[in-house]
């Protein structure tokens, strides 16, 4: 139900909306200091409405941060690429699902993630406890579950329009918080 809403919000955005978000979500993560201090940050191209991510990669990549990012494998799972400019990106149709964009180059291994200091996760809201709640694909929660297993402790953002930070989301028992939400005004960090 709460999905439903949020992206019924989200498709009623125009590209223009959906375009200045994307800037000024890259201004506010650009002033994350773990975006500073990070030299590899597994991130995601945004796709239809999501808040758009690709000033954000570019920004990072002028930096000189090593920028990861996944390719959904057929069992949902995630390998990952490193970006190394917009022609670096392939657009990938799965099945009847949306088309993404993936690195083309070389897979590192579902496992390459475990070397990120940051990890950009795309959702639908994150609520005051720093729950985030995903598409419900399940993809993200076998990151965080390798994240866990390997003992890797990187930040865990999550890029949102700022309508999207509410007050509660269902969370499961295997849901681990994130540390910080950035939206295209303002950055709200959570304790744990």
């Amino acid at each position: 139900m709460l999905r439903r809403q949020l992206l019924a919000v989200r498709n009623a955005l125009t590209a223009d909306d959906v375009e200045g978000a994307g800037r000024a979500l890259a201004e506010r993560a650009l002033e994350l200091p773990e975006l500073a201090r990070g030299r590899t940050v597994a991130a995601y191209v945004s796709v239809g409405s999501e808040p758009g991510t690709l000033a954000l990669l570019e920004a990072l990549r002028a930096r000189g941060v090593r920028v990861l990012l996944p390719a959904l494998l057929p069992d949902n799972d995630l390998d990952w690429g490193e970006y190394t400019g917009p022609d670096s990106l392939a657009r990938v149709q799965h099945g009847g699902r949306m088309a993404l964009f993936e690195p083309a180059g070389t897979r590192l291994g579902p496992d390459a993630v475990t070397a990120a200091d940051v990890v950009l996760l795309p959702g639908l809201a994150v609520d005051a406890r720093g729950m985030r709640l995903g598409r419900g694909g399940g993809s993200y929660d076998r990151v965080l579950a390798r994240l866990e297993r390997a003992g890797a402790r990187p930040r865990l953002v999550v890029l949102l329009y700022d309508a999207e930070v509410v007050a509660r989301v269902p969370a499961e028992a295997h849901d681990r918080p994130v540390h910080a939400v950035v939206t295209p005004t303002a950055v709200r960090r959570f304790p744990h």
